[in-house]
């Protein structure tokens, strides 16, 4: 993963879909989810949202992401894997990057289906596990062993924009880290530079 081959795909999240999250804390999916759009923008990461059936299903974006993203278009479909929408495939493969990050809310459904499904064409997919969510630990889990058998990489949000920013000493590291904002972890840097206030 690099800022050169890498891009963000953000899939279904929505207000409607956010209430049946229960397998991690809804304002930590908001959290992690947006700290990845945040720290993409930093690296100069391409982001490819969308949401599903918005106007009578699903609802709306959640407004922090909304708010983060600004004015990318968030390109709305029918078909429940986003990889089945002609014009989300056409827009992933006009970011010119081959390795994609993978969110989504199901993260069963609406993130490892579109991660199975590019993967099967060629690309890298990594699926970040905390900034998707579903609605129950079963769900989770089977979710899990799929991507596993299908040879499917997971990980974090904040490893994988560590990764990509691969050096500490990059001039953007203290604005990645800010936007990261990982909680398990006190930068000084940030500290002396005024992000603590």
């Amino acid at each position: 993963m690099t800022r050169d081959n890498a891009a963000v795909l953000l899939i279904d999240h929505q207000t409607g879909l956010f209430t049946g999250v229960r397998d991690i804390g809804v304002a930590e999916l908001k959290h992690n989810v947006v700290g990845l759009a945040k720290a993409a923008q930093i690296l100069g990461v391409p982001i490819v949202a969308a949401t599903t059936a918005r106007d009578s299903m699903w609802g709306p974006t959640i407004p922090e992401l909304r708010e983060v993203l600004g004015d990318l278009d968030i390109h709305d479909r029918s078909a429940v894997n986003a990889w089945d929408d002609k014009a989300f495939v056409e827009r992933v493969a006009e970011t010119g990057r081959d390795h994609l990050i993978v969110a989504g809310l199901s993260f069963e459904v609406c993130g490892s289906l579109a991660a199975i499904s590019a993967h099967a064409e060629g690309y890298q997919s990594v699926v970040a596990i905390d900034a998707c969510g579903t609605f129950s630990l079963q769900k989770r889990e089977a979710g899990l062993a799929r991507l596993a058998i299908l040879g499917i990489e997971v990980s974090d949000y904040a490893t994988l924009m560590v990764e990509i920013m691969a050096d500490n000493a990059d001039p953007h590291a203290n604005d990645v880290y800010a936007a990261l904002d990982m909680p398990f972890a006190t930068l000084m840097g940030q500290v002396a530079a005024g992000y603590g206030k």
